[in-house]
């Protein structure tokens, strides 16, 4: 608005304001840019929507009160609630005015958000959540108290509207379907129970449901058996795995095919509350746990560390454990996380969770099943081969399988809007690998392959072979080295001279073995707070573990690991050189990942880092040759219209001292000078690449190829 009507308003900027059309909606209100007209407001499309109302209608503005909402429901689209969490749909609502029947975006306020807002951690966790479509999604303010304009604040507690209930009855919440704590925090209703699958369907956990039936039959059915041999008639376990595993799906294929409710609750999504609403949110579903005595029922902690942390656990939980540890006594627990060493160690004691089933992350069989249970309802062409599929997709759980189907169904309909029969076929599979990412993948540190491998790298047969045994044999061969036994190396060490392609060799190499890539610059891990660079180091290789098969790649190695003794940082380089250590070859085990790491500086390594078992093979990745420039040069120009005249190979004669980097620089400024002549330049000529080589000089230090030709040779001595 005018500058002028906020003053005559009473009015700041980013106050909220109430806006009359065909309906009433609500919006924050801003300085309009200078010379606007007095008499015009300017809205979104969202806005205009909401007020029933098109361009150029009369809309009243007037000011208005922002109560802090106790509860909110939404409603939205499939993909988005089961997608979002409570947790992530609230920080997405955070700094928005809403009302009843409202539309709202979720795309977070950037122009003013609130204080404390993580408006760049709003938006990775929407867009790994949902997709590159996380922008267009719009979801629907189906209910809020109380009444009138409300606001997120870190204490509502937000939920999805329930499906299977009308949208009518949920416009506003009945005081039947609340449950309030002392006139405080409303508790919502319980969301409805999931769907079970068949315990046949769970792929790969057939194991772990046949023992978690066998615990529930004895408690359950068979109680004076345990009481006469000893053991106290009760079930606490912990389900880990990796996330989107299926760890709730198991337990609620397990208790229905016994005949078993299951009351699950979500732990990030009562750990947000007050202290007394917590409690009251626990003691609500061990209530409809423990609700029929004649129909037993399993009570499901979702993501328990988030109410029971190890770190900093919260006044209310010792509340937590002794309602748990009460709750034993008639209802059989089961807890579930993907962090397991992030719970609080007194969640863990004898008397209360003592059994544990672990989940693995599945295997290519194990995919390639998953996948033919995903789709088996789905109309598929014939060429599809879920084979391949299965062999595309390492480090993928059952939850990115499902995004994958969704994603191949999207692109199938964009395809084939106008068939009578459409059908998902394999290009719709692979090509949705390049949106879906597995959830233990940052996008922000994974190694994009643009589709590269070892046969696109030029020359280098050498340091192409000993990159091909070290890292893709104990991933391709794991049954040959158990045969011969022998221990397959745990990683390796590339150096050589900077700009001579060993960045470019990794993302070939992890190309080549459809291996997931975690890239992270030695400095990256460094962190002034005591603890903090050992717990990145942990965490690293930790979701390695569970995007298995995987490459960890340690760029610039020689700042995450220098040679310790020998730093002026209060020990904290020493410290990530010991963790770093120990997860290589500590009592935990890697398993289908392989390290490889990079510098130009190999002599400031720690040398224990180097040691067999570590990172014991070295690479001496060497300064290209004539026939190495030569093939470089074919590459660079791939795309680049080279004139008769231009002779690549006599050009790479004369290129000496040149690095990959430097031939490739070479091709881009013959390129520009083309351009510079004349912007129609349909070729590049000789006279174009003389030109650019006296820009371009080579980058090759003449001491540090010697030095760098000296250790390699002191290594092979």
């Amino acid at each position: 608005m005018h500058r002028e009507v906020l003053d005559a308003l009473g009015l700041r900027q980013w106050d909220a304001v109430r806006l009359t059309g065909a309906r009433v909606s609500a919006a924050l209100a801003a300085a309009a840019p200078d010379g606007s007209p007095v008499g015009v407001v300017l809205v979104d499309d969202i806005t205009l929507s909401n007020l029933g109302v098109t361009e150029g209608a009369e809309i009243v503005v007037a000011p208005v009160e922002v109560s802090a909402a106790r509860t909110i429901t939404v409603a939205g689209s499939r993909l988005a609630s089961t997608a979002l969490t409570p947790e992530t749909l609230r920080m997405a609502l955070t700094g928005k005015v809403l009302t009843v029947g409202d539309a709202v975006s979720l795309l977070p306020q950037d122009l003013a958000p609130p204080p404390g807002a993580d408006v760049p951690a709003a938006r990775r966790k929407l867009s790994g959540a949902i997709g590159t479509t996380w922008t267009n999604e719009l979801l629907t303010i189906t209910s809020a108290d109380p009444d009138g304009v409300v606001a997120v604040r870190p204490s509502t507690l937000v939920a999805w509207r329930d499906a299977t209930a009308p949208a009518a009855a949920q416009t506003q919440p009945r005081p039947e379907q609340q449950t309030v704590d002392a006139g405080l925090t409303p508790v919502t209703p319980p969301p409805p129970p999931a769907e079970a699958l068949p315990v046949a369907d769970l792929v790969g956990q057939q194991d772990a449901a046949r023992r978690l039936a066998e615990w529930l039959d004895l408690v359950l059915t068979q109680p004076e058996l345990l009481t006469r041999l000893g053991a106290a008639p009760r079930l606490a376990a912990l389900i880990s795995g990796p996330e989107g595993v299926g760890k709730a799906t198991l337990v609620r294929a397990v208790a229905h095919a016994a005949g078993t409710r299951v009351v699950e609750l979500s732990a990030p999504a009562i750990a947000v509350l007050e202290a007394n609403a917590t409690a009251r949110a626990l003691a609500d579903a061990i209530g409809r746990a423990q609700a029929e005595p004649g129909s037993p029922a399993v009570l499901v902690l979702t993501d328990v560390e988030a109410l029971l942390p190890a770190a900093t656990p919260p006044p209310v939980a010792t509340v937590v454990l002794d309602a748990l540890r009460a709750a034993l006594d008639t209802t059989p627990l089961v807890v579930t996380s993907a962090n397991p060493e992030l719970i609080d160690p007194r969640l863990r004691v004898p008397d209360l969770v003592d059994r544990e089933l672990v989940l693995p992350l599945p295997d290519g069989a194990t995919r390639r099943e998953l996948l033919r249970v995903l789709l088996r309802e789905v109309p598929l062409e014939p060429d599809v081969d879920l084979a391949e599929v299965a062999d595309r997709t390492p480090g993928f759980v059952a939850a990115d399988l499902v995004a994958l189907r969704r994603e191949a169904a999207v692109r199938s309909a964009l395809r084939q809007r106008q068939e009578a029969e459409p059908r998902v076929a394999q290009e719709d599979l692979l090509g949705s690998l390049d949106t879906v990412r597995p959830i233990s993948m940052s996008t922000s540190d994974t190694l994009r392959t643009g589709g590269l491998t070892l046969d696109d790298v030029g020359d280098m047969v050498e340091v192409k072979q000993a990159l091909t045994e070290a890292a893709l044999w104990p991933l391709q061969y794991p049954d040959s080295f158990a045969r011969l036994g022998v221990e397959p190396p745990r990683g390796l060490l590339m150096y050589g001279p900077p700009g001579c392609g060993k960045t470019f060799l990794v993302r070939a190499l992890a190309g080549t073995g459809k291996l997931n890539v975690l890239s992270v610059k030695g400095a990256e891990l460094m962190d002034k707070f005591v603890g903090e660079s050992e717990r990145a180091v942990r965490e690293l290789f930790r979701r390695a573990a569970e995007a298995a098969p995987a490459l960890v790649f340690l760029d610039e190695v020689d700042a995450l690991a220098p040679r310790r003794g020998q730093s002026s940082d209060s020990g904290v380089a020493d410290r990530v050189v010991a963790a770093l250590l120990t997860e290589l070859d500590g009592v935990e085990p890697l398993r289908d990942v392989i390290v490889l790491g990079a510098t130009n500086r190999p002599e400031l390594v720690d040398p224990a880092l180097l040691r067999p078992g570590r990172l014991e093979r070295l690479v001496y990745v060497p300064p290209p040759d004539a026939e190495a420039r030569a093939e470089i040069l074919r590459a660079a120009s791939r795309n680049t219209p080279l004139a008769e005249d231009v002779d690549l190979t006599a050009l790479a004669d004369e290129l000496d001292g040149y690095s990959a980097a430097d031939c490739a620089a070479l091709i881009r400024e013959a390129a520009l000078t083309a351009m510079r002549e004349s912007l129609s330049a349909t070729a590049v000529t000789a006279d174009h690449l003389a030109k650019a080589g006296s820009v371009v000089r080579p980058s090759l230090d003449p001491a540090q190829l010697a030095s760098l030709a000296a250790y390699a040779e002191s290594r092979k001595a």
